[in-house]
């Protein structure tokens, strides 16, 4: 190995995963060949584990986890790494429900570790963010939620969007963290104030102990920020939003162009077989 071992973090929808979500054959040779030469790659997504645990198997990987923006930091291959939750308080949660309920938003979704709460009925919700072995409570969240929740989805109708993000700040500001997913969803997520995925990657860090000017972190939305401008590296998807590729040290190809793989080649020197843009 010519490098010291790099920390390598990789954010998983627009970033690893392209359009279709799944994980070219160029970006999973890129991050085996860097494994093979000793650096720690590991999964830094929003997502709860039940909808990143494929991708984990996907790549073989043995590392720790951050799942739900650093809420979740887990290993799921060694108990011995400890599980490190930190969820919304159950009263805070309550309280957001309730208010918008008053406003009656499209839905919400409320989840506690990989136990699902459904305010309302609906296939694409269904569909799109929870697996079949998920443990799924439909019905009244204010009734039937009666443990901190990891995060709450909330799903407003588009005109709700801005007011209820700047209600969410007037009344929570000191409790929660909340941020908006990109288009299509407009979904405001929300978890527990002082979490993002630089506090789920220093762990990584102290764990592998590697320095921080040796952590790499791929990302291309604002949940990304605080962990982009945390590693020693940020690297900027091509797609990336603009206020990340402002603070980010690099920026790379987009999620359709291999970004990460034609970076790790490069800054990794890694050797591996041309054999043209592998999709």
């Amino acid at each position: 190995m010519t490098t010291k071992p790099h920390l390598i973090a990789i954010d998983l929808d627009g970033t690893l995963l392209n359009g279709e979500k799944n994980i070219s054959e160029r970006s999973k040779a890129a991050i085996d060949e860097a494994r093979k030469q000793g650096h720690h790659v590991a999964i830094a997504t929003g997502r709860p584990f039940r909808a990143s645990s494929r991708y984990y198997d996907e790549l073989s990987l043995d590392s720790p986890m951050i799942n739900f923006n650093g809420a979740f930091v887990h290993h799921p291959l060694d108990r011995s790494f400890g599980t490190y939750h930190t969820p919304l308080d159950l009263q805070t949660a309550h309280s957001i429900v309730n208010s918008c309920n008053e406003i009656n938003v499209k839905n919400i979704m409320a989840e506690v570790m990989d136990d699902v709460y459904l305010h309302k009925h609906d296939d694409q919700i269904l569909q799109s963010m929870i697996m079949k072995e998920s443990s799924i409570i439909t019905g009244e969240i204010h009734k039937n939620l009666n443990h901190d929740p990891t995060s709450l989805l909330i799903l407003p109708h588009d005109e709700q969007l801005s007011d209820l993000r700047d209600t969410l700040h007037k009344h929570h500001a000191e409790t929660i963290e909340h941020r908006v997913w990109a288009a299509p969803w407009n979904v405001i997520e929300i978890v527990k104030i002082g979490l993002n995925k630089a506090v789920g990657l220093r762990r990584l860090a102290e764990h592998f102990n590697v320095p921080q000017d040796r952590v790499i972190a791929f990302g291309d939305e604002d949940n990304d920020l605080e962990m982009i401008e945390y590693a020693g590296t940020g690297v900027a998807m091509g797609n990336a939003i603009d206020p990340l590729k402002n603070i980010a040290n690099e920026i790379t190809l987009t999620n359709e162009e291999d970004g990460i793989a034609v970076y790790l080649e490069e800054r990794l020197n890694l050797s591996l077989p041309r054999t043209g843009q592998l999709s």
